[in-house]
């Protein structure tokens, strides 16, 4: 009797609901692990590069070591470039309310490195019952948004990225403590790239924008000038209509291509404890509409 039954086709297994009108999808009936069926990791992948980030439910079963080996499955696992990983992992990067890890200012995830991350894929260990979002932009909507002369303006813009950056600047009621804390970690060595503004995405052939926190100026430009268009292309990517907002649960996971997407983490929880950890995958070096690619200032590659 049991050789008689059908079945069901693993497209079905996956029930994929977009969630905006430009970016977020949930996907529901799956269970993230190591040994995902090789269709259904196809099917994950695909709904990725269509919806640009996806989210996942009730994902509690998952540990820091399998978080780190599903991750293998769509690519190379990297460690921070300043930031030690989190104990007793190899590659997570953990951000913790209790040590300020509230990354509540719009940035794709390292840009101050030539071949930023791919994609990024974070855990929910501990969320606040109230607050603690995280809201998603859509870089390539933004970009086909923009009228003709700012296409042109863009397509020859380079910019440079750093983790140099002015963090009491980003975070006026920051104290001595926290600020002394970011140059020793996170600016402890410093590294500068320089990016096209705009890049061809290497799966979809798409075109994105690179901006976000770690811009520091545009190539050519003065600092005043470089802030007024950073403005100008930055209100692009961010406004309202190329937005996701998720409100997580305890267990979700979401995971983000990095090179489609900004985002944020919205700061609105008080005292409350976050515990988030993500896993962020190798990418590749962008190049711009002509082919030149990205390189690296600091450290020296010399």
């Amino acid at each position: 009797m049991a050789d008689l039954l059908i079945k069901k086709p693993v497209s079905e297994l996956i029930d994929v609901i977009p969630l905006a009108g430009r970016i977020g999808a949930q996907i529901n009936g799956v269970e993230l692990s190591s040994h995902l069926n090789p269709e259904v990791l196809n099917q994950i992948r695909q709904s990725l590069l269509e919806h640009k980030v996806i989210f996942f439910r009730n994902q509690e079963h998952l540990t820091d070591q399998e978080q780190e080996k599903f991750a293998e499955l769509l690519g190379q696992p990297i460690s921070h470039p300043t930031v030690p990983v989190a104990e007793g992992s190899t590659y997570i990067f953990e951000l913790d309310s209790r040590h300020d890890g509230r990354a509540d200012v719009w940035h794709t995830d390292v840009t101050f490195v030539s071949n930023y991350p791919k994609i990024s894929i974070l855990r929910a260990v501990t969320t606040p019952h109230r607050g603690g979002d995280t809201t998603w932009a859509n870089t390539e909507a933004a970009y086909d948004e923009l009228p003709e002369p700012l296409k042109l303006l863009a397509n020859q813009l380079r910019a440079i990225h750093t983790n140099d950056f002015d963090y009491g600047g980003f975070r006026p009621s920051a104290s001595d403590e926290v600020v002394k804390r970011h140059q020793k970690i996170f600016a402890s060595t410093v590294y500068e790239a320089e990016h096209p503004l705009v890049r061809v995405h290497p799966e979809t052939g798409k075109r994105t924008l690179i901006l976000g926190q770690f811009f520091k100026r545009f190539v050519g430009l003065t600092a005043k000038e470089s802030n007024k268009l950073f403005e100008i292309f930055q209100d692009r990517i961010t406004k309202p209509e190329n937005t996701i907002r998720w409100t997580w649960k305890d267990g979700d996971v979401a995971i983000w291509d990095n090179r489609a997407t900004q985002h944020l983490a919205v700061n609105d929880y008080g005292n409350a404890l976050r515990i988030m950890r993500r896993v962020t995958l190798a990418g590749d070096v962008p190049v711009d509409i002509d082919g030149k690619a990205s390189r690296q200032i600091k450290p020296s590659t010399s």
